[in-house]
């Protein structure tokens, strides 16, 4: 800077007298930018020191982590026992490393709704094509403890649908795979990976230390219908996957009651050994596929003439045969089933969407039916503030396919009514006009003894259900701005 700012000077001096003193300006103008740069570059020294003064500790800093958690895996991982904590997750958020890496899911949940998934304990149990995309995102959106259970190894005609696994993974057991490789992505979090088959024995082990959530993302009947059977006994949250082989479709995939699942053998065949054998019902979400399967099970083909399929069984009851998989769908299944947990953590409140079965004829019917009604009772069909379109949103959003008196989750599938038949909408007010924030689905003959009564009646001998028909009338009142 000296050295630029004497030549420059040589040349301002060279010039004409009668510029001298404009000279002295640009000299004197010429010194103060040095003088800033000198002090600029001291400070950007400064800065750069700090960096890598501040990157040195995060290096320290993560490497602790990932030793105090285990390494990156293999066969001593996830050694820990239910329960041990080796980092206080309460605090995660307070370090600058952890804040930076959730920054997107902080400004979508809020601090303290995120708090509440980094503070969360998640036990996913089967790691294949479903389960490592689910314990993946549940991981990166910051989930404080995992506990990861899989049997089996991860295999070379796997790789097209896992989550994390590479060629030199092949071999070795999932829960490991996971651990090590999420060790790299989110060495805060507290993995524990089990190499264990889930069964009635194991339902202690497991699920003991009171998770937030489980995920059944096994693909066997008897071990999927055990763990759904003891997280209900148990009073535990979980989300089961339905059959995700064998479909092609991203837009068919959905969440609902088990009761609802349609189209899918895996379902039915848990629904119906759930009733049989534990009398449950429902009250059961799950991520399925409506669409039919495209491609059936493969045929058993043995090196040997008298080869049996069970020569081939690595556990007694497990398939041998091969379900057809494009690995895109059981990724989205895995997708879905992470979002609608974590979403469950923080306390956010949003609708799945319903499956009702009506076609747009059908909700025209009920519209129909509900102009008749009005020049009936009221003599005219002025009131009605509603079209088709708008009494679709009413039917299959806000009572989901079924009467106001009917919403019992449990009271979903095979009892849903999935016609027009029975239904007809009819104004919960009746001072007011037949608007969308101001209609409940109702049976003929609940909608005439509702038009025999008061509003103040039901409030005083039927207060929740008053209070439940409030609530979901409000929801249409704030989504149409009314």
């Amino acid at each position: 800077s000296t050295f630029l700012i004497v030549r420059a000077g040589v040349r301002v001096l060279g010039g004409c007298a009668g510029d001298m003193e404009e000279k002295a300006r640009q000299l004197l103008l010429l010194a103060a930018v040095a003088g800033v740069g000198a002090a600029f570059g001291a400070l950007s020294t400064a800065a750069v020191f700090s960096f890598l003064s501040r990157a040195k500790r995060r290096e320290g800093y993560v490497r602790k982590l990932l030793e105090s958690n285990g390494g990156a895996g293999g066969p001593h991982a996830g050694s820990t026992g239910p329960g041990a904590r080796l980092h206080d997750s309460s605090d995660l958020l307070s370090d600058e490393v952890v804040a930076e890496q959730l920054t997107r899911n902080i400004q979508f949940f809020g601090v303290e709704s995120q708090k509440k998934v980094t503070e969360s304990f998640v036990v996913v149990v089967g790691l294949g094509g479903v389960g490592s995309h689910a314990a993946s995102m549940l991981l990166r959106s910051g989930v404080g403890r995992l506990l990861l259970v899989d049997f089996d190894q991860v295999s070379l005609s796997s790789l097209n649908r896992h989550a994390v696994a590479t060629r030199e993974d092949v071999g070795t057991p999932k829960a490991y795979c996971l651990k090590k490789h999420f060790s790299l992505i989110y060495p805060e979090c507290q993995i524990e990976a089990r190499v264990q088959l889930y069964d009635s024995s194991a339902e202690d082990e497991i699920l003991s230390g009171q998770p937030d959530f489980v995920l059944d993302c096994i693909d066997n009947i008897d071990t999927k219908v055990s763990l759904l059977a003891a997280c209900v006994r148990r009073g535990l949250r979980v989300l089961s996957a339905m059959g995700a082989g064998a479909r092609a479709d991203p837009t068919r995939i959905r969440v609902a009651d088990l009761r609802e699942s349609s189209n899918d053998p895996l379902s039915r065949a848990v629904r119906y050994r759930l009733k049989k054998d534990h009398g449950i019902e429902g009250g059961i979400p799950v991520v399925f596929s409506m669409e039919k399967p495209k491609a059936k099970l493969l045929p058993f083909q043995g090196s040997k003439e008298e080869e049996t399929p069970s020569d081939y069984q690595i556990v007694p009851g497990f398939r041998v045969r091969i379900i057809p998989v494009l690995g895109t769908i059981p990724a989205i299944f895995g997708q879905v089933m992470a979002s609608y947990v974590v979403t469950q953590l923080a306390q956010l409140d949003f609708q799945t969407e319903p499956i009702v079965n009506l076609d747009l004829d059908h909700y025209r019917v009920l519209h129909h039916r509900l102009l008749e009604h009005e020049e009936l009772i009221y003599g005219s069909a002025k009131q009605v503030l509603v079209d088709a379109e708008e009494v679709m949103y009413i039917v299959k959003e806000l009572w989901r396919g079924r009467s106001a008196r009917d919403q019992n989750m449990k009271d979903t599938g095979r009892k849903m009514w999935r016609s027009v038949n029975e239904l007809m909408l009819v104004r919960w007010d009746k001072s007011k006009s037949a608007g969308v924030s101001n209609l409940i689905l109702l049976k003929f003959s609940e909608a005439d003894a509702h038009e025999s009564t008061t509003l103040d009646q039901i409030k005083d001998e039927e207060p929740e259900f008053h209070a439940m028909v409030s609530r979901v009338l409000k929801r249409a009142e704030t989504e149409f701005a009314l």
